[in-house]
C-alpha cells in the first residue's frame, strides 16, 4: 500500500533553513561556475549507485514517502531501482521491447512487463524511472530546446554554502514569484511530455490540473492549464567535492511539490553487466 501522509511543519521549514544560507564571499565559485561544474558532472556520469529519499505531493494535498535504492550505466541506459517495500523495477535499452521488468513482491508474484512512461508505472509518480538518478535536475537548469521562455532556468544564483547529511555543499537557488498556470490550446495533436518540454514544467502537474493519464497525447484543439515553468522557489544542494546534488526541494504556488535527498553516492565505479539482467543473483525477478 502506499504510504501517503501530511507533510510536517519542521520539513517546510528546512527550505527556509537552506534558503537563508549565508551569502558568497566575493572570492568564491560564481553561479556560472556552478553551473557549468554541475552540469558537467552529470552530463559525464558513466554510471551511479546511490539511496534517495522522496517527497512527493500528490493530489495538491497528501504526500508520498518513499526510499529508494538504484544502480544506472548511462550510455545506452540502464536502470534497476529497488523500494523499501520491495518492489524492483529493471529496464534495459533495446530489450523487452522497451518495457520494463517489474517485481510488484505482492501477488500474484509473477514479474510485469510495463512500459516505464505508461500509466502504470506513472500512477502516484512525478517522474520516470527514465529520469532515475539526476536526470531531472540537469534539465531543471539546463531547460528544454522547445521553451521560448528561459527566465526560470536564468534565476538560479549561488546563495551561499552550507553542510546537508554531513556533506559541505554549494547552495543553488532559484526564485521565480511569477510561477503560475498558463492557458494553452494544442493546435495540433501533442504528447503530454511535448508540452511539458515547452513549458519547462514537468508531465505531473499537467496531468493532475487537466485530468489526464501517463502517456497519453493530447488531442489538436484542446484548452489546458500549464505551469508555465518547473517552481516558485528551488533549491538545489550541490556536493564541493563531486558536483553532484545531494538534494533539490521545489515549491510552488501550494508549497512544498518534490523534495529528493541522495545518499550513498557511487559515481564512475565500474558496475558488472550481470547487475542490468533480471537473472542476476539478488534480484527476485
Amino acid at each position: 500500500m502506499t504510504r501517503i501522509f501530511r507533510l510536517p511543519v519542521f520539513a517546510a521549514l528546512s527550505l527556509v533553513a537552506l534558503a537563508a544560507a549565508a551569502p558568497a564571499p566575493a572570492d568564491k565559485i560564481t553561479t556560472e561556475q556552478l553551473l557549468t561544474r554541475l552540469s558537467g558532472s552529470i552530463e559525464n556520469l558513466k554510471t551511479l549507485r546511490c539511496s534517495v529519499r522522496a517527497q512527493e505531493r500528490l493530489q495538491g494535498t497528501t504526500y508520498q514517502q518513499a526510499r529508494s535504492t538504484m544502480k544506472i550505466a548511462f550510455s545506452p541506459l540502464k536502470v534497476y531501482v529497488r523500494n523499501q517495500k520491495g518492489i524492483e523495477v529493471l529496464w534495459v535499452t533495446g530489450q523487452n521491447n522497451g518495457d520494463a521488468w517489474v517485481n510488484p513482491n505482492a501477488f500474484p508474484y509473477v514479474t510485469l512487463n510495463l512500459d516505464p512512461k505508461g500509466a502504470v508505472m506513472r500512477r502516484n509518480q512525478h517522474h520516470s524511472v527514465l529520469s532515475a538518478g539526476f536526470g531531472t535536475i540537469a534539465d531543471l537548469i539546463k531547460g528544454s530546446s522547445l521553451r521560448q521562455d528561459h527566465a526560470y532556468e536564468r534565476s538560479f544564483r549561488y546563495a551561499g554554502d552550507s553542510v546537508v547529511a554531513g556533506r559541505a555543499c554549494h547552495i543553488l537557488r532559484s526564485d521565480f514569484p511569477q510561477f503560475r498556470y498558463v492557458t494553452y490550446k494544442t493546435t495540433k495533436a501533442e504528447p503530454i511530455a511535448r508540452i511539458a518540454d515547452r513549458f519547462g514544467c514537468g508531465e505531473y502537474r499537467i496531468m493532475e490540473r487537466n485530468g489526464l493519464s501517463a502517456g497519453e497525447t493530447v488531442p489538436a484543439g484542446k484548452t489546458l492549464q500549464v505551469p508555465n515553468s518547473y517552481g516558485r522557489r528551488t533549491i538545489v544542494c550541490v556536493d564541493q567535492k563531486t558536483f553532484l546534488p545531494t538534494m533539490v526541494q521545489v515549491n510552488d504556488d501550494k508549497g512544498l511539490f518534490e523534495k529528493f535527498e541522495f545518499s550513498d553516492v557511487v559515481a564512475n565505479q565500474p558496475i558488472p553487466a550481470a547487475e542490468f539482467t533480471k537473472e542476476y543473483k539478488d534480484y527476485k525477478f
